[in-house]
């Protein structure tokens, strides 16, 4: 048995999330307390009790998952439960580089609320737009967006799994890829409700200020790989990671090519550990033989455990 972690991104948030880790483990807090500390507020009120509001603003949210992550983390692995890879979508890849041992914890919370902050601000509200494309095939999509992109910025930004691809860019474009993708096929289109559209060359200047911080940051070389998002690959050396984590912010995500990139090696289990199950759904949509599993309460955490006997 081969087994990776897999670290959810933005979305996954809710009011009320890693609450019993928070609660019952003494290392889940004094994550929560780090992060608190970096940011100048009160991140366990947060994530415990909202608003609900304050939690989605980007900044935070990006902080709040990735912490909220790691407190998931750190009781599983005390209890024996390791993996020899990890990855994460979008965000999930700075909690997948800080689990490995990347980041410093005071480092990567301070990173992501600045990333998040980045984005929000490298594009005017309400001129940006993503949509879900759900059945077609991605080189059919790919040329639909080729075609809408007469009309501005256009482009495949989170490639998630097999007939699911998101689109992201300058909201008329999107609006006449979506259109085209109708009339090529696609089963459902989909807009979705994100303030900032990510991975695409809108997010040009947030990848340049973003480039200046991580130069700032000490970064290590890892205890178990990666494979990134910006091109599907296992990667362990710091000076892979920072030209990464450059690319992907306004390159497309391959999560789909990621979990095959971990499957033709060898990995057979995969345990979401974090907010929600959004992964674990498209990792079934792409291993179909694979075990997959999650953990964000207790009782996900004791189903894991058992399912791998310990």
């Amino acid at each position: 048995m081969k087994t990776a972690f897999i670290f959810p991104g933005q979305g996954s948030q809710y009011v009320g999330m890693a609450k019993e880790f928070i609660e019952n483990f003494e290392e889940s807090r004094a994550i929560m307390e780090t992060a608190s500390a970096v940011l100048g507020f009160d991140l366990v009120q947060l994530c415990l009790n909202g608003p609900v509001e304050k939690l989605n603003l980007t900044e935070n949210t990006q902080p709040a998952i990735l912490a909220a992550s790691l407190a998931i983390l750190l009781p599983l692995e005390k209890r024996g439960l390791l993996a020899t890879a990890a990855a994460g979508h979008s965000l999930g890849e700075y909690t997948a580089i800080t689990a490995a041992g990347g980041f410093e914890l005071k480092d990567a919370i301070a990173l992501v609320q600045k990333r998040g902050r980045f984005m929000q601000e490298a594009v005017p509200e309400g001129t940006g737009l993503m949509a879900a494309i759900l059945g077609m095939d991605r080189q059919v999509l790919e040329k639909t967006c080729l075609e809408a992109a007469k009309n501005g910025i256009v482009a495949p930004a989170n490639y998630n799994s097999p007939g699911q691809i998101v689109i992201a860019g300058e909201k008329k474009a999107v609006e006449k890829a979506m259109e085209l993708a109708k009339t090529a096929g696609a089963k459902k289109v989909v807009p979705l409700t994100v303030s900032v559209p990510s991975h695409c060359a809108m997010m040009q200047k947030a990848g340049e200020r973003l480039a200046q911080e991580l130069n700032n940051v000490t970064i290590s070389d890892l205890r178990i790989p990666i494979v990134n998002n910006a091109d599907a690959k296992f990667l362990w050396k710091a000076d892979e990671l920072r030209p990464s984590l450059i690319k992907q912010i306004s390159a497309p995500l391959f999560w789909e090519d990621s979990i095959k990139t971990l499957v033709a090696d060898g990995y057979d289990t995969f345990i979401e550990i974090g907010p929600g199950k959004v992964l674990s759904g498209l990792v079934k949509r792409i291993a179909k033989d694979a075990k997959i599993l999650n953990v964000e309460d207790q009782k996900s955490m004791s189903d894991t455990l058992i399912a791998l006997g310990l």
